[in-house]
């Protein structure tokens, strides 16, 4: 048996969520997470296609979007590498996604609720929850102003560790875990139990065993390791920039170049270059 392909990606995640064949998984997935009222009993998924130029492209985004029995408005997103901008980029989608449903002709009363959802793996939030839903509230009385925006955070590092023993209560716990490490113990007996989980994980199994999808997977992954790449080297520019203006404003200051060394890191040459 080959390796089971990491459900992370947001390829094998698209695949295995945003799969027209298998709605359930989605619609569970999102009861776990929204915990509504009123259950979600269907989803139409809107971007099931997967373009080769897509998967092939650094920066495009391979999301989940979906309209539920609720008549919400759905993105999901997964990130593998912190940007420092979850916050600001996860409104502007939001902004999209709510403004996209008018037309010119259309009344204001027509917008739909609409969420999103972002699974990151990594810390981002300052809280030791791994999951965090938001919405617009009063800043004194915490009076909800509405529920029609809701963005809400799933940090996968920030899932607690479970035994082999222990019964997952909260059924989020069992889709985080999932993707953590979909062979965990906690998972296999979880899949006995829930019919969702078993097909997310025969959906995984299928995608792992078919050349074809671990061909597209690797060329995903492939894109993605660039993407971080690409952020880490503009990181890297963006620190070295800034040990050297931090180095020419010590020696305008008179510091001595040794000091100036040991501060920033930089090297003679680095520092003899500045002077010139």
């Amino acid at each position: 048996m080959k390796t089971l392909l990491n459900p992370k990606i947001d390829f094998v995640f698209k695949k295995i969520f945003g799969s027209e064949e298998h709605p359930e998984i989605l619609i569970s997935f999102l009861n776990s997470v929204l915990k509504p009222n009123k259950p979600i009993v269907s989803v139409e998924i809107k971007n099931s296609d997967l373009e080769k130029d897509y998967i092939e492209d650094k920066f495009s985004r391979l999301d989940v979007k979906a309209k539920t029995s609720n008549k919400e408005i759905i993105n999901i997103e997964i990130q593998l590498k912190n940007e420092y901008n979850m916050v600001q980029r996860s409104l502007y989608y939001w902004s999209k996604l709510y403004e996209e449903q008018l037309t010119e002709e259309d009344r204001y009363d027509k917008l739909c609720r609409t969420v999103c959802i972002n699974i990151l793996d990594f810390k981002y939030l300052k809280n030791n929850r791994f999951h965090n839903g938001y919405r617009l509230k009063e800043i004194e009385t915490n009076e909800e102003l509405t529920d029609l925006q809701e963005i809400h955070f799933i940090e996968i590092p920030k899932l607690k560790k479970f035994e082999s023993s222990e019964e997952i209560v909260d059924l989020l716990e069992g889709w985080v875990e999932f993707l953590r490490d979909p062979e965990s113990e906690v998972v296999r007996k979880l899949e006995m139990s829930n019919k969702e989980i078993r097909e997310a994980k025969d959906e995984l199994y299928r995608l792992s065993r078919s050349s074809r999808e671990r061909e597209l997977y690797y060329m995903r992954e492939k894109s993605l390791k660039d993407e971080i790449s690409a952020l880490a080297s503009a990181e890297e520019k963006g620190m070295e920039k800034a040990k050297v203006d931090i180095a020419r404003n010590m020696l305008k200051n008179g510091m001595d170049v040794n000091m100036v060394v040991d501060i920033t890191g930089l090297s003679i040459d680095d520092i003899e270059k500045i002077t010139l």
